[in-house]
């Protein structure tokens, strides 16, 4: 009798136990916002089948428009690229003083259609729209077809009819018609106003206009998504929706809160909604939040209460590392890509002047011409960083570097921030610089008489910090700052969240190389450890 009056006092502890526990469980597990604390911005989401594709914008970086899978809309990784290059203008290979950045491939729209997958976007660099198709979004190949004019911001859709659209602009939103195919603007097909004034829901103090379209087709209705900022206020999340595709329209605000909005709408196998958007985060950048959606009247309802919700009914992160970003020891078995998914090149990059095979485990960085600066400089070797902290480290062989070479770390954007070493004079140093003024401003010089030589960059996003450390070692185990902290700050000109870059240029003479031996990242900071 004892022995049963104690298992029912232990199971009835349990039970009160599992019952305090079990919401602070369900809270932990639950997915957070930002889904991705990270730059994923302008992002376009389909669902097929049970599996999630996400397309993203790129601008100056290449290869361009960035395709990633999930099978939860919290966990992502990167499998493809639908664009190597844009073109071979001097603005996109820096050639002749000229560059991109904050330009290159904007906004993309993603589609699947009659079993083909479709992603569109444009470049005011070249002044034109492109369409990527391919069968395998995962394997590709990509087909891709280009044409005037660069329609901005626009939506790619395919209608049940089998007629094709692009809806753009800002402001005046429009319908202009393409090939059943998607190659070009259908002959004899002319531009029609959509929406005279897309931003009216929000009202007359307008500051950015209504622009970021992104068309869908819901149980008959037509729903179309845009951002818009009025004057005084946050980025604002606008609907309209009609009966037919060419309108009328109405429109009221769907979300205001956070300044999260841009995007549009996806559904889950169990039938529930979400809207996908993005938010402005300073220096990181632009990061993905989902809210959850209802229906009223037809109409969709985002946000709890009209808020944000900072948990969702979904499962909980896994972290960024390495779907979204990851370390590299640049070493290659036989079969694998040269570069892993999670790189990118500042611009399109001069394939003749890196190399993995070289030396192998080593990336090799040449160069070939004489540059002025490093945001000219060819073949930075990027990613992203990550919020709310992230640092990223890299061990350098300098022994082949030519008198007035610069090689080593950086964060890219306009206020950049580098450690690296500088040959000069027929000797090495290890030095800082910083843009945060966007000037280079030399902060700290200390000589260097080895050959191999470490160096380290820490980010704190946490709260928009926004402050990056620099450090370096000559045995990769102690750490010392150097320079100063640099305050990050996202600016417009390069349109995109901090990334940590490998470099190498020339100053003086060409013709010298830096070998990096891995690249590691983390999302935490350890300062001088």
């Amino acid at each position: 009798m004892k022995y049963l009056l104690k298992q029912s006092v232990l199971l009835a502890g349990l039970a009160l136990v599992s019952a305090v526990t079990s919401p602070l469980l369900a809270q932990v597990k639950q997915a957070q916002n930002p889904i991705i604390f990270a730059d994923v911005p302008d992002l376009s989401i389909i669902r097929v089948g049970d599996t999630y594709y996400m397309s993203s914008t790129s601008m100056h970086m290449a290869p361009g428009v960035p395709i990633m899978k999930s099978k939860d809309l919290v966990n992502w990784h990167l499998v493809s690229y639908a664009s190597d290059t844009l073109g071979s203008q001097d603005e996109l290979t820096l050639r002749n003083g000229k560059s991109t950045y904050g330009r290159g491939s904007w906004a993309s729209s993603l589609r699947f259609h009659q079993g083909t997958y479709y992603v569109s976007t444009f470049a005011q660099t070249t002044g034109k729209t492109y369409i990527y198709s391919t069968k395998n979004i995962e394997k590709g190949p990509w087909k891709v077809v280009s044409f005037k004019p660069s329609y901005h911001d626009h939506s790619l859709f395919f209608d049940d009819d089998g007629r094709v659209y692009l809806v753009f602009g800002a402001g005046k939103l429009r319908l202009i018609e393409l090939t059943a195919d998607a190659s070009g603007v259908k002959p004899g097909a002319t531009e029609q106003v959509l929406i005279e004034n897309a931003s009216a829901p929000a009202g007359p103090n307008l500051g950015l206009p209504a622009e970021g379209s992104q068309l869908f087709k819901i149980k008959g209705k037509y729903y179309l998504f845009n951002i818009t900022w009025p004057k005084g206020g946050m980025r604002t999340v606008v609907v309209h929706r009609a009966d037919k595709l060419t309108g009328p329209y109405e429109g009221h605000v769907a979300l205001q809160d956070l300044g999260v909005a841009q995007g549009g709408l996806i559904d889950t196998p169990d039938g529930r909604w979400f809207s996908y958007l993005f938010r402005d985060y300073g220096a990181v950048g632009r990061i993905p939040y989902l809210v959850p959606v209802t229906w009223t009247e037809g109409w969709p309802v985002l946000g709890t209460a009209g808020k944000v919700p900072q948990t969702l009914a979904l499962p909980p992160s896994k972290g960024l590392i390495p779907g979204i970003v990851a370390s590299d020891e640049f070493a290659r078995r036989k079969g694998e890509p040269a570069l892993p998914l999670v790189w990118q090149w500042n611009h399109n990059p001069e394939n003749s002047l890196w190399s993995l095979t070289d030396r192998p485990g080593y990336l090799r960085l040449k160069t070939d011409r004489v540059d002025t600066t490093f945001l000219l400089a060819r073949n930075t070797l990027t990613q992203r960083t990550i919020g709310p902290t992230s640092a990223g480290t890299t061990a350098l062989d300098v022994s082949h570097l030519k008198d007035g070479d610069f090689a080593g770390l950086a964060l890219l954007q306009k206020r950049y921030g580098l450690v690296g070493v500088d040959y000069r004079n027929g000797a090495k140093s290890i030095v800082m610089i910083s843009a945060e003024s966007e000037k280079p401003v030399e902060l700290q010089r200390l000589p260097l008489t080895q050959s191999t030589v470490y160096f380290k960059a820490e980010c704190d996003f946490t709260e928009r910090k926004d402050v990056a450390t620099f450090f370096y070692s000559l045995d990769g185990k102690t750490w010392k700052a150097i320079g100063g902290p640099l305050k990050m700050a996202y600016t417009l000109p390069h349109f995109m969240g901090y990334r940590f870059g490998l470099f190498n240029y020339a100053t003086k003479n060409p013709c010298g190389y830096a070998d990096f031996d891995y690249f590691r990242i983390v999302d935490k900071t350890t300062g001088a450890k």
